[in-house]
């Protein structure tokens, strides 16, 4: 079996970086292994979704160097088979129309909130004489479609985890097929890596939840269940989930922070994985030798912008001065594309070469590199001063 991963991107924000690291994480293990990444925009939210969002995401991608093999692909593309296998299952007996009105789905919250217990939506469909809901729905009554849970244990051996085990009980009859017509996002994902073959799906731990789901839809459905694999979660320094409180959070800001690409990249790999030595500066090439999904941990990760800053010096130190000339003249001439043919190449290339072992970041290179390849600049008159005394 040939080894397929998928990236799903959802276009409702930014590609943040523990998208970026999960998106990482695939690339790597695709090409380790010879395999293939197939890029999917998860865009059935379709009033938080929009096409800007998606631009940004594929813009971020590209600009970290993670070019995909199939796709983009588009999820909204493919409702009428979500919705096709939802009435299959149906069909199979895997799962039941819901035809709970407003008033009865409140009394069912009512409910369960008060007894903890019971599902009220299951007792009334099983309760319908046989053929009734398909009358009902023939009659173009309004329905939702819910995945019929059966008795037992779902488990998995899980790349990251080991085995996992869920009791079904604990598992309530869920919605897989919105009264509107659209699926849900357990239904739709399952039928979307079946339909695109997927044999791994390598995500973060916040879908431990969902994958016991999932796991009983492909079977349900008869479609081969993927290898699962969960990376932990990336916290701030102060132990909590990673977000905008942290800083920067998203690619492009930290683009526009001086950050290179490969050192990102390389910086975010290393986010619950290790080579298995003490390597810590690694090229593109470096991790794609080392990458295996055995060596990623358990607990969840650190992110912490000083080691990342740190990170970046040192790739920005052992670059050629060359390869920095295209990041630091574009800094150079920021909002003025015109100035970058008055830059003149060869003294870039010696100044980047003077300097670049001092700095940090990109933008900083650029601010010391500024002076030494333009001649319409002004020293600093308090400077100037105390330093040249003779005329």
């Amino acid at each position: 079996m040939s080894l397929r991963v998928r990236f799903p991107p959802s276009p409702t924000g930014f590609l943040h970086v523990g998208r970026a690291r999960t998106a990482i994480f695939n690339w790597l293990f695709a090409r380790r292994n010879g395999g293939t990444l197939v890029l999917r925009i998860e865009d059935t939210d379709r009033e938080r979704s929009s096409d800007e969002m998606t631009r940004t995401i594929l813009d971020g991608m590209r600009w970290l160097g993670l070019d995909w093999d199939e796709g983009p692909f588009f999820q909204s593309e493919g409702v009428a088979r979500h919705r096709a296998d939802a009435l299959d299952l149906v069909a199979r007996g895997r799962a039941y129309r819901d035809f709970s009105t407003d008033e009865e789905v409140e009394a069912d919250r009512a409910y369960q909130h008060q007894s903890g217990e019971g599902q009220p939506w299951r007792a009334r469909a099983l309760a319908q004489a046989p053929g009734i809901s398909d009358e009902r729905a023939a009659a173009g009554e309004p329905y939702a479609i819910r995945f019929h849970v059966p008795d037992g244990v779902t488990a998995w051996d899980d790349l990251v985890h080991g085995e996992r085990r869920f009791e079904n009980q604990e598992i309530a009859d869920f919605v897989i097929l919105r009264q509107d017509g659209s699926p849900t996002y357990n239904l739709a994902v399952v039928s979307d890596d079946a339909e695109m073959a997927i044999s791994h799906v390598v995500r973060g731990d916040d879908h431990l939840s969902n994958t016991p789901k999932q796991i009983l839809i492909y079977e349900a459905l008869e479609r081969p269940v993927p290898v699962f694999g969960h990376l932990p979660m990336i916290l701030g320094s102060d132990g909590k989930r990673l977000s905008s409180r942290h800083g920067a959070v998203s690619v492009e800001e930290y683009r526009d922070h001086g950050i290179l690409p490969w050192a990102l990249v390389n910086f975010l790999a290393l986010l619950g994985w290790s080579p298995g030595d003490d390597r810590e500066v690694m090229e593109i090439e470096e991790l794609v030798e080392a990458f295996s999904l055995e060596r990623v941990v358990k607990k969840s990760a650190v992110f912490d912008p000083e080691k990342l800053e740190w990170l970046n010096g040192r790739h920005l130190d052992r670059a050629p001065a060359a390869r920095l000339v295209p990041i630091v003249r574009d800094a150079l001439t920021s909002g003025d594309p015109e100035g970058r043919e008055e830059v003149d190449q060869g003294r870039l290339v010696d100044a980047i070469a003077a300097v670049k072992g001092s700095v940090r970041t990109v933008r900083a290179l650029a601010e010391q590199v500024d002076p030494l390849v333009r001649d319409d600049f002004r020293y600093e008159e308090k400077a100037a001063g105390k330093a040249w005394r003779e005329p």
